[in-house]
């Protein structure tokens, strides 16, 4: 819509004048727009010491953050949010390694090599990096399916019953992980080096929220075996998650009741403490440590009863100490992987990026985008050479990062520590580690993804679109799987943006009293239409897609049967044209055929010649009355409507209001051409309003202008071109009496 004084008016100061867009280029010398070539842009690249040591900077963030670090401010908040956070990454990385189908210890290795890398690349202070659930799981999706147990059976030497063979299951899915994590790693770097952090914005919150949900939902399945202490077939692919869940249901009468108890125990503690925490949060120096709390204890217990013997309760089994020699990854996965891997490698920079924006905004510093693809590319590289899996950063730890005194990535660096101290002595400890335990931790944990059901009912009420991608992701990545899911959700996404730009909101805009502000008849009472006018305004920009849409809707929202009446003027001018040749024919037979080429050229002469229209002048003379350049020509040899018997449209002039319009294209361009065309043809001159300049470069360049669509069309806003319209009017015609003279009189 449009308002009076808004930055860019037409109005010469102090004059009121109305100027056009060619006025208006002629006075403020407008610029010729023009494409640089590709050598005048290479030429222009210069290497100067300055410009390394920037771009080292872009590329190695901590070597701008690091020589200025306050230590005495920040030192001693960074170790102790340092060990809150390690505690934290102990219990989840054997838990969320369990949830990717790997033996444990990979989970903390996931949490020491790419957290040590993203402290040298990454440009986030709060966020932190390490092993997360929905990652977890779309990794354990693929093991299943590529690496299934079944695999791996093997008979039982004099016997026919077989086995799964887990030490070749765990190498193969070692082997499966690491290969990924790799891909996604170069996957990130390489969108990160071409500036696609971009990318990110195509995945709403609404999206990410609803898939997360869904995601949290395969991880509660996922889990249920160790829960109950049941063995499950492993299920890949559509519909996995109803199949997993049917199969669970039939296996219930084999109930291992130890585990159900172990698990029942674990969550009731876990969920006591924490609301504990969440509501003394702010007395509490830091939060208790639950999770390492429950682990250490039921280790002990499981230790000491031997439980594992006794009741056969499932545990963790061995964790062998120090660290392994890294290995290049298998590349024969990568061809089978290669659109998991692209997938995790987006769900995970998101989910980055999203908290990381987060806690820049709340503590006032900036993150780079796609210095964050990099650090994140970067750290799974490295963590594809050492047996990690993919990373990304979980919210737990983060907001225990922050809450506890964390002002920067100094604190990972001493999680990393404390984890590699476990690695290197204590992880053997943990080999009694009931799994109902570890899977108790990851349901609790998925509390905070739960909560995001409460998504429905406020998208409800405030956004219907964004409530159908919520449940379309949430349903597709349900039904689909979280590879395929993602894809559906992001597809149908995009679909919603199109199809919102295909069908806008039109409307014909009217003005509000004596200001030069126009909005929208259908919402605002209080508006006038200007006599004779229409402004047309479309909510979204004109392209191929709703380019037609908005051809119809204009002449709908006019009320003039366009096409109808440009056919009508074609019979009546048929018709005109017939009834001259045999007036001609008349008169040249009544001449006795003196001269009858001389006679049919002065009859089509006169029948092709405009209307002419007297005035009475103040003097009480009668000229004639030219029509003022703004009005459109008529074509040549054409009579006007009222010569041809036809009624005249109700309205004179036709303003397009471009204010929303940020691109056009070909089709429409060509579009505009024929409404212009098309108006022409029923004596309705038709003005453009608003226009950006990137617009009117386009149009430029679509060859737009010509002859009879001149930038004299062209108006900054819509009341320069209402102002120039009635002026125009008024001092062409200032209340004068018309006379039609009869050309054959």
């Amino acid at each position: 819509m449009e308002e009076n004084e808004e930055p860019g008016h037409s109005k010469a100061e102090g004059v009121g004048e109305v100027l056009s867009e060619a006025e208006l280029e002629k006075i403020g010398l407008r610029n010729q727009v023009s494409q640089a070539s590709l050598s005048t842009k290479i030429r222009k690249i210069r290497c100067s010491g300055s410009a390394a040591k920037g771009l080292l900077l872009q590329f190695l963030p901590i070597l701008s953050w690091l020589p200025h670090y306050p230590v005495k401010e920040w030192l001693l908040g960074d170790i102790i949010s340092g060990f809150s956070v390690a505690i934290m990454h102990l219990p989840q990385g054997l838990a969320y390694a369990l949830l990717a189908g790997l033996p444990p210890v990979h989970g903390l290795y996931s949490s020491f090599y790419p957290v040590l890398l993203y402290f040298l690349f990454g440009t986030s202070r709060h966020i932190s990096v390490g092993p997360f659930a929905v990652i977890s799981v779309m990794l354990g999706s693929m093991t299943d399916s590529l690496e299934p147990n079944g695999k791996y059976l093997e008979v039982i030497t004099g016997t026919n019953k077989t086995f799964v063979n887990e030490t070749r299951r765990d190498a193969a899915r070692v082997e499966l992980v690491a290969a990924v994590t790799f891909l996604v790693g170069v996957f990130q770097v390489a969108l990160g080096l071409l500036q696609f952090g971009f990318v990110a914005t195509y995945l709403s919150e609404p999206l990410v929220r609803a898939y997360t949900t869904a995601a949290a939902i395969h991880v509660l399945i996922s889990q249920l075996k160790y829960v109950f202490g049941i063995s499950l077939e492993e299920k890949s692919g559509p519909l996995s998650l109803i199949y997993t869940f049917v199969n669970f249901c039939s296996k219930l009468p084999g109930t291992h009741t130890g585990a159900v108890v172990t698990s029942l125990i674990s969550m009731v503690a876990l969920l006591l403490i924490k609301m504990l925490n969440d509501k003394f949060d702010k007395k509490l120096p830091t939060p208790i440590p639950i999770e390492l709390l429950t682990i250490i204890v039921s280790t002990g217990i499981c230790y000491g009863a031997s439980l594992n013997k006794n009741f056969g309760i499932s545990v963790v089994g061995d964790i062998p100490n120090g660290l392994r020699s890294p290995e290049a990854p298998n590349g024969s996965y990568f061809g089978q992987t290669m659109g998991n891997a692209f997938a995790i490698a987006i769900v995970s920079y998101v989910l980055c990026i999203s908290l990381g924006k987060i806690f820049a905004l709340k503590h006032g510093y900036s993150v780079d985008s796609s210095q964050e693809l990099i650090a994140l590319g970067l750290s799974n590289i490295a963590g594809g050479f050492f047996h990690c899996y993919s990373i990304s950063c979980s919210m737990s730890r983060s907001l225990v990062q922050e809450s506890t005194g964390g002002h920067s990535q100094v604190a990972t660096v001493v999680s990393s520590l404390i984890i590699l101290a476990i690695m290197l002595k204590i992880g053997e400890l943990f080999r009694e580690l009931p799994k109902a335990v570890l899977a108790a931790i990851v349901i609790v944990n998925l509390k905070g993804m739960f909560k995001q059901f409460e998504d429905i009912p406020a998208l409800w009420r405030s956004n219907f679109t964004d409530l159908l991608i919520w449940l379309v992701t949430f349903v597709a990545t349900l039904l689909l799987n979280l590879d395929l899911g993602l894809a559906v959700a992001v597809t149908f996404s995009l679909f919603t943006v199109i199809f919102r730009t295909q069908m806008p909101h039109y409307s014909i805009l009217g003005q509000v009293s004596t200001t030069g502000i126009y909005k929208d008849m259908a919402e605002y009472h209080k508006v006038k239409e200007i006599p004779g006018v229409k402004i047309f305004h479309s909510s979204a920009t004109i392209y191929f897609a709703n380019a037609e849409l908005y051809a119809e809707a204009l002449k709908k929202k006019c009320g003039i049967d366009v096409n109808h009446l440009i056919e009508k003027k074609k019979k009546a001018l048929k018709k005109k044209q017939k009834k001259d040749k045999k007036e001609a024919k008349k008169i040249a037979q009544e001449s006795g055929e003196n001269n009858p080429g001389f006679v049919d050229v002065e009859m089509d002469a006169k029948s092709q010649e405009p209307e002419a229209i007297a005035v009475t002048g103040s003097n009480g003379t009668v000229k004639a009355w030219d029509p003022p350049n703004h009005i459109q020509p008529q074509s040549c040899g054409k009579p006007s409507l009222n010569a041809l018997g036809l009624e005249k449209p109700s309205i004179h002039s036709l303003i397009l209001d471009f204010t929303s319009v940020t691109f056009v294209d070909t089709v429409s361009i060509k579009t505009f051409k024929n409404i212009f065309k098309d108006f022409q043809e029923i004596e309705v001159d038709v003005f453009l309003a608003g226009c950006h300049g990137s617009v009117i470069t386009q149009l430029e360049r679509g060859n737009f202008f010509n002859e009879t669509i001149t930038k004299n069309h062209l108006f900054a806003s819509v009341h320069d071109a209402i102002t120039y319209i009635t002026r125009n009017r008024e001092q062409s015609m200032p209340q004068i009496d018309t006379v039609d003279y009869n050309t054959n009189m």
